[in-house]
């Protein structure tokens, strides 16, 4: 009857460590798709001001050129 018990014990002992790490492992996953959620919350503020300032290099340096065509063609601005 002891070795019955002694492997009752021992299925029982490797099914809480599977569990265990099954429990680690989605509360990693959830920890992980929380931080995506939040950057994704973020992100779109921080992409918006550098579109807008990447938007404003563009218009300054269409400026820029219309300038120095102005001056290859001799017209004063």
């Amino acid at each position: 009857m002891s070795h019955d018990l002694l492997l009752a014990l021992t299925a029982l002992v490797a099914l809480l460590v599977v569990a265990t790490a099954a429990l680690k492992g989605w509360q990693g996953w959830l920890a992980l798709k929380t931080r995506e959620l939040d950057l994704r919350r973020t992100g779109p503020s921080e992409t918006g001001s550098r579109e807008g300032a990447a938007r404003i290099e563009m218009a300054d340096l269409k400026e820029r050129i219309r300038q120095l065509e102005a001056i290859a063609n001799g017209v004063d601005l």
